[in-house]
């Protein structure tokens, strides 16, 4: 059976939405099985000291590799450079879907790529005595440039030309911005010297094979969604009308009596534990309040019996009273804990409200010209909410049961960059929110921060992955289709929102996104149309 799923439906929200609701799309990272390398590499066969840095340098501080659905078709263009002679590849799979490429580079390969070095530096060089571009006599030509320069770009002319044969077998399914060189460059250079060959392993991340436990599991989901019975939206535009209402009000002191149910009190609170082995009573500071604003009429949600003890009270009086925190209290650590309030009392207002008719109508909800136009215009609004969140709830129980039924081997390459994104999304919220300085900025960006979050939050990004790989397994298998209307109008909707927000964007990324997010709708629209799925009220 299915883990149930509790749909969290907030009615507060509907004083910043609009009449039209749109559900909020999942994300999702669709594979496919078409993947794309960019051999990122200088045409100068004497300079590749950026390429060849790579081979130094720990995965985290690669590229973000990224699935390219595109044909490989002439981007790697030096494949197309014959070699005068095979090379030898074995190929070795490894853990995390990745792959080890052991290349062995023969004599007549070597001594092509030197004699196009040679040539190369012919060119570039002025040496004394020789007009630029004319022979100069190889000796003297690599005494000028010397000889272990020469070597060194021997040998990574090797690396450039043999580097794009060499993966042309697992071209289509590798990450781009993967591929590590992971033989040390003196290793190379000391094969090269004394046997006059290379011999090289390159690791690169391939695209996960995905297995279904059982084959059609995906067919046979039984799926659980846990609704409120509290929160539908009968009783949601019910309480929005009342607050709507509260809004036009004014308030006024109240001086010749205690608080009644309606008025709204602004009161100091303080708590202590009360201990059943008689030991020292300590302070909770999670239940105090400095100059809190209770609101009579939203007992239901503070601490039950709060209201009921406060009833009564008045303008600068105090009372002390005992409750005890139920086990279905939010915080844990409060749950069953006997408490001691006392509440003083600073300040103490009623409502003066306006009749509630068809006059302040206009007021209510603009637009509308009567009470019960207001009343069917917020229950439409939140119907279109109740609706929203609980497909919203359907999706989140059936990718939570989704990627139970696979068996997939990660790549780390993969992991790091679902990982990245997480925190990246968390870091800009952070810094929405908090307006961080540079300096906790900087703090928060570094590699050892990042390293942290990717650990702690490990099974969670793992069950992430999971999910979006197996949406875009179904995608493929069930052969879902979207339009180019769609595609089109949603890509325009997203740069028009970057251009709002005056926000730089890739048009080929926004597109790129669009379609995954597209993808992923399609597939949930299937599973929910084929899938077992049981509601249950609480």
């Amino acid at each position: 059976m299915a883990t149930p799923i509790s749909m969290q439906f907030n009615p507060s929200i509907l004083s910043n939405i609009s009449p039209s609701v749109n559900n909020t799309k999942p994300q999702f990272f669709q594979p496919n099985d078409k993947f794309l390398i960019k051999q990122k590499v200088n045409s100068s066969s004497h300079q590749f000291s950026s390429f060849l840095q790579q081979q130094q340098l720990p995965l985290h501080q690669l590229e973000t590799p990224r699935f390219v659905a595109k044909a490989a078709t002439g981007v790697v263009e030096t494949v197309e450079d014959k070699l005068p002679a095979d090379i030898h590849v074995t190929e070795t799979q490894e853990p995390n879907s990745r792959v080890r490429l052991t290349v062995e580079v023969p004599t007549v390969v070597c001594d092509d790529c030197y004699r196009r070095v040679i040539k190369e530096f012919t060119k570039l060089s002025k040496v004394p005595g020789f007009r630029p571009g004319k022979n100069v006599p190889e000796d003297i030509l690599v005494g000028f440039v010397g000889k272990q320069n020469v070597q060194k770009a021997a040998v990574e002319s090797i690396l450039k030309r043999t580097l794009p044969h060499a993966m042309s077998s697992v071209t289509k399914k590798a990450f781009e911005d993967s591929i590590r060189i992971v033989t040390k460059f003196e290793e190379m250079e000391k094969t090269y010297l004394s046997q006059n060959s290379l011999r090289y392993d390159v690791v690169v991340d391939v695209a996960p094979e995905i297995k279904w436990k059982p084959e059609d599991a995906y067919k046979n989901l039984k799926v659980v969604v846990e609704l409120d019975s509290d929160m539908d939206a009968q009783t949601a535009s019910e309480k929005e009308l009342i607050r709507r209402h509260k809004s036009l009000g004014a308030l006024k002191i109240v001086t010749d009596r205690g608080l009644q149910v309606g008025d709204v009190a602004v009161i100091d609170i303080s708590a202590t534990t009360i201990e059943q082995d008689g030991s020292d009573a300590k302070s909770i500071p999670a239940a105090e309040s400095k100059g809190f604003n209770f609101d009579s009429e939203e007992g239901d949600n503070v601490l039950p019996g709060f209201r009921d003890a406060m009833i009564g009270i008045k303008s600068g009086e105090t009372k002390s009273f005992p409750l005890v925190f139920p086990d279905s209290w939010k915080q844990e650590d409060l749950r069953g804990v006997h408490a001691q309030f006392t509440v003083e009392c600073k300040e103490l207002f009623y409502r003066d409200l306006p009749e509630l008719n068809d006059s302040v109508a206009e007021k209510l909800l603009p637009g509308c010209s009567s009470i019960e136009e207001v009343k069917q215009a917020l229950l439409q609004r939140c119907l279109e909410i109740e609706q929203a969140a609980k497909d919203q709830a359907t999706d989140n129980a059936i990718l939570d049961q989704l990627y139970k039924f696979i068996e997939v081997d990660i790549p780390q390459s993969l992991f790091e960059e679902q990982g990245r994104q997480l925190y990246g999304a968390q870091l800009l919220q952070l810094q929405a929110n908090m307006k961080l300085n540079e300096q906790q900025l900087a703090s928060l960006s570094s590699p050892r921060a990042v390293n942290e979050f990717l650990e702690t939050q490990k099974e969670n990004i793992t069950s992430i992955i999971k999910q979006n790989l197996a949406v875009g397994d179904i995608y493929t298998r069930e052969n879902l289709q979207f339009s180019t209307e769609e595609l089109v109008n949603e890509v325009q909707n997203s740069i028009q929102e970057f251009k709002q927000h005056k926000q730089e964007y890739d048009e080929d990324r926004v597109k790129q996104q669009v379609q995954e997010v597209l993808e992923g709708a399609k597939v949930l629209e299937w599973l929910r149309e084929n899938a077992e799925i049981q509601y249950i009220t609480r």
